[in-house]
């Protein structure tokens, strides 16, 4: 006969192979369709007419939309439900990224990038306020890390088949970026399709549950000891834990764009091919994925996300500052990883931590409130690597601001343990 414990363990593995696999795989194609420009500028700047400063404008000013629209989509999704929101995003962003194949200029380049925003903003906060409904603490810093391997694994699969892609220039009358955004658009719209068919709001709508099994869900996330709770939108908004969060993921958000948009043309300056390059690339992230999800597993194993999220900033600043300082290619290509390394684990670590305080409309609209100013870094990272290096003509001086904020960032989240008492 089955314990409680292995019952439960039981009903949550149900739960995580039934909702895990569709959000990862469209997560994918989400880090994808936003990263992708990174390949695509190797020879789209040049046909477009795109100086460095306007390619890394352009890849940042999506978040321009991605965060003006992430708070009041949250809201949205809370009041129409994720299924069906979370659907809506991920057709039409997908089918905007098709889109950018269009581009002619830095007008569209920009607008584009905008509208890409805009519809990518509430996905990343409404599962994570999703996987919040469904699993209590010990299983989240998991549940997100499987969730968030999405984002070194559409690296580690965009590297190589944008550099095929890229290869099939002329084919048909169309440039080889062009069939990279058409060829890596499409997909996302056709997963979104399949979203609706697959999960469900909360536990209690679950058909495929059995009613045993739904009280257990239902049991364990009504006696979740929360940390100081806060359950309405306003008080949220306000809580310095709240703040305190939004300056942290700014940090590694910037360090997350800044190496993940220019990776590719800083390889590129080794003197590889285009094909070499996206292989290079992709094996830094398959570093980065094993690296994050094994301590995002040992996180879970300890409790202590707070000294894990200071640390994981502190290894990305300490990566880029290193990667500068060596003279050989393949040394600072080593450091780079390390600094991938903390910000992916950051990432995995830092979303398990506002639901320990934060439940019901605070929840959804806390969450997006962390993403959107958070994600502002998204703008910052592209564009001020980008700037830097118009200006100076390397990319040192740009991974010396990153690593700069990133340390900003291991200041803050450590002093996040004066007011998150119970991890």
């Amino acid at each position: 006969m089955e314990t409680i414990s292995e019952v439960e363990k039981r009903v949550f593995a149900k739960i995580a192979w039934r909702l895990v696999p569709i959000l990862a795989v469209a997560n994918v194609f989400n880090f994808v369709d936003r990263l992708n420009i990174g390949f695509a500028a190797l020879t789209m700047n040049q046909d477009v007419g795109l100086t460095a400063t306007q390619f890394g404008a352009g890849a940042g000013i999506l978040f321009l939309g991605y965060c003006s629209c992430g708070f009041p989509s949250n809201l949205a999704l809370y009041r129409f439900g994720a299924r069906i929101w979370i659907t809506l995003l991920v057709v039409t962003w997908g089918l905007v990224s098709a889109a950018t194949c269009f581009v002619s200029g830095p007008v569209s380049w920009y607008l584009l990038r905008v509208l890409l925003g805009v519809a990518e903003a509430g996905f990343f906060p409404g599962v994570t306020y999703l996987i919040g409904t469904w699993f209590p603490a010990e299983y989240r810093a998991r549940i997100l890390a499987w969730f968030l391997l999405a984002v070194p694994v559409s690296s580690i699969i965009s590297g190589p088949v944008s550099g095929l892609l890229l290869k099939m220039d002329g084919i048909a009358g169309i440039a080889g970026w062009q069939w990279l955004f058409l060829l890596e658009g499409l997909p996302a719209a056709l997963v979104g399709v399949a979203i609706p068919w697959v999960i469900v709001d909360r536990p209690e709508q679950a058909r495929w549950l059995t009613e045993e099994e739904r009280q257990v869900v239902a049991k364990r996330i009504r006696g979740e000891q929360r940390d100081r709770p806060v359950g309405r939108l306003l008080p949220a908004m306000k809580d310095v834990r709240v703040l305190t969060l939004a300056v942290v993921q700014f940090g590694f958000i910037v360090g997350a764009y800044g190496v993940g948009v220019w990776l590719p043309q800083i390889i590129k300056a080794g003197h590889f091919s285009d094909l070499e390059v996206g292989f290079v690339t992709g094996g830094c992230y398959v570093v980065a994925s094993i690296g994050m999800f094994a301590w995002s597993a040992y996180v879970d194993r300890s409790g202590r996300r707070i000294r894990h999220l200071t640390l994981a900033c502190l290894a990305a600043a300490v990566g880029s500052i290193l990667a500068i300082l060596t003279g050989n290619f393949w040394l600072s290509l080593t450091w780079l990883t390390v600094a991938l390394i903390g910000i992916t684990a950051a990432r995995t670590i830092f979303w398990a931590i506002p639901a320990r305080f934060l439940t019901g409309l605070a929840a959804a609209g806390g969450i997006a409130f962390i993403n959107s100013i958070g994600t502002t870094g998204g703008f910052v990272g592209p564009a001020l690597i980008g700037w830097l290096k118009d200006q100076t003509g390397s990319f040192s001086a740009g991974l010396l601001a990153m690593a700069g904020i990133l340390l900003i960032s291991t200041v803050m989240a450590w002093s996040l343990r004066f007011y998150v008492k119970h991890e």
